[in-house]
């Protein structure tokens, strides 16, 4: 019977460890007005190179496209 226990206990330790990462977001996602990393910047609105060469990249191959 003391390994049924054992089991249990150990099994509870990993289920803890499992979700405490999800627990942590609901507790950081209830405060601060449902904003769990702060104030974020919005996506697109800083500029990036690899964004300026993406957006290049597919004008060329729009060009080339509409080329032929």
């Amino acid at each position: 019977m003391g390994e049924v226990t054992e089991l249990f206990v150990v099994m509870l330790v990993i289920a803890a460890g499992a979700f405490a990462p999800l627990g942590y977001f609901i507790y950081k996602f209830t405060q601060t007005n449902a904003k769990p990393f702060g104030e974020t910047e919005p996506h697109g609105d800083s500029p990036s190179v690899i964004n300026d060469l993406a957006e290049k990249v597919i004008g060329m191959i729009k060009g080339f496209a509409g080329s032929k």
